[in-house]
């Protein structure tokens, strides 16, 4: 299960993440998401743990907790939303708008 954890101090790092969140099962993941230009932490990261009922634990006894000096939120990560309308399947759900057609001058 994917976890998301926003309200990250600046400083938290992936390892006290990863650290924090071995305490309830297996961490297959920890992606502490950086600013592209900066390198400096964004305040949010992700955790995937593969058993879900340790991803519940973890997220139960973890939302809310203080970490250098910030209140976390954890909860399960929504899945990403496929914006492509090309990959929906059966009949589209989204309608392209329909070509302009020029004036052919008559």
């Amino acid at each position: 299960m994917k976890i998301l954890i926003r309200n990250l101090s600046r400083k938290t790092t992936e390892n006290e993440l990863q650290n924090l969140f071995k305490t309830h099962g297996i961490v297959q993941s920890c992606t502490l998401i950086l600013d592209k230009e900066s390198g400096h932490s964004k305040g949010f990261a992700f955790i995937e743990m593969p058993k879900q009922g340790d991803a519940k634990a973890a997220i139960k006894n973890l939302n809310g907790i203080e970490i250098n000096g910030h209140k976390i939120r954890v909860k399960k990560a929504d899945a990403k939303k496929d914006t492509d309308t090309k990959k929906v399947s059966g009949a589209s759900k989204y309608r392209s708008a329909k070509p302009k057609i020029e004036d052919a001058g008559e």
